[in-house]
């Protein structure tokens, strides 16, 4: 009972998160006149005092020395940090210069990048289902640059630095909050010196007439933490495989905004794009969630086999016991491979032992 009571809150933290994450663009136009940068700025300003106090409510301090000792994941980290900063701001950018629909296919295709940057980078192996995935969402690229006149740079450049900063954020293995407080930190003094230079310039927006506009640039720290707060609540509660399916609650919101909100044209070659797209993400969920029943099934046989064993004379089990016992731990292993897999196919974190690590949601 009281696993299915966690788990059925992990479900709501986990629509809560990628529900906030996919109405976030109704939020970045009720910043203008501030541009986009102005905005980044603000949000990575705003963010630390916010992750800060969440940190000081938890009293989690020893990952920073661990950080500063370690000069390799100090740059990992600033390398992540860069990487956000790209995918935040083009996709400010994009939402407050009528591009939704466009931003929200870079999510789309995110999990398509993320397996081609595991086959590239990782020298991973797919299998036939994916690389047919893989196979149409190229082909779905091609049918939206017909359709835009132009390749949907947009798109591209989010997807594919959000599967970089996945990427980097798997070798680092931070919690949510952390990774947020050290990402921010380290942009802190660059923001805050482009707002006070743009004060001096007298371009900022920031202490206008209007204190409702510092208010709303000011809750850019909340826009940002609270989602990625209850994403970590989730991640702890719920299996991989259904945050993962889960995930792709922003994208859709964010098209649906996108189109009957902002009204944005939807031609029938652009409807043809992403029809592909969404045939090869549902290719990609039947193929993940079919490994995983069969590696669960796998796991369970080997069990029995290990208990089947177990119940025979000490001298005549030796042998088979081992053999069994390694079945297991090897079949035990391909689950722990195949939730990986499901993760990257998503999108999805692998959460740490103790609080999960987020993949940064869209926006």
């Amino acid at each position: 009972m009281k696993a299915q009571t966690e788990q059925r809150t992990g479900l709501l933290y986990g629509f809560g998160a990628y529900g906030m994450w996919g109405l976030v663009p109704l939020f970045w136009p009720l910043l203008k006149p501030s541009g986009a940068i102005e905005i980044l700025a603000h949000r990575m300003v705003w963010s630390l005092a916010v992750v800060g106090v969440a940190l000081l409510a938890m009293r989690r301090w020893g990952w920073i020395r661990e950080l500063l000792r370690r000069p390799r994941k100090l740059a990992l980290t600033t390398l992540a940090a860069s990487v956000i900063s790209v995918n935040w701001g083009l996709y400010i950018w994009a939402v407050n210069n009528g591009a939704v629909v466009e931003a929200s296919l870079g999510y789309f295709i995110n999990p398509l990048v993320t397996i081609a940057i595991g086959v590239l980078v990782l020298g991973e192996r797919l299998r036939r289902a994916q690389w047919a995935a893989v196979g149409i969402g190229v082909a779905a690229v091609l049918v939206l640059a017909i359709g835009y006149g132009r390749p949907p740079w947009i798109s591209l450049v989010l997807a594919f630095s959000f599967a970089a900063y996945g990427l980097i954020k798997k070798k680092l293995n931070m919690g949510g909050v952390e990774s947020l407080a050290a990402e921010t930190a380290l942009l802190f003094l660059p923001a805050l010196g482009y707002l006070l230079w743009l004060g001096a310039q007298g371009r900022s927006t920031f202490a206008l007439d209007d204190p409702g506009h510092s208010w709303l640039l000011a809750a850019t720290g909340l826009v940002t933490a609270i989602p990625l707060i209850c994403f970590g609540a989730a991640a702890i509660r719920v299996p991989l495989s259904t945050l993962g399916l889960l995930q792709y609650l922003a994208p859709v919101f964010q098209f649906g905004l996108g189109v009957v909100y902002f009204h944005e044209a939807m031609p029938p070659e652009r409807w043809a794009g992403f029809s592909l797209v969404w045939v090869a993400l549902a290719l990609l969920t039947w193929d993940a969630l079919r490994t995983a029943r069969r590696s669960r099934a796998r796991l369970a046989e080997a069990g029995a086999s290990t208990a089947t064993a177990a119940t025979t004379t000490t001298t005549a089990a030796t042998a088979p016991a081992t053999t069994a016992s390694e079945a297991a731990v090897a079949v035990a292993a391909e689950v722990a491979g195949g939730a990986e897999v499901a993760g990257a196919v998503h999108g999805a974190p692998e959460p740490p032992p103790t609080v999960a690590t987020p993949a940064r949601g869209p926006a």
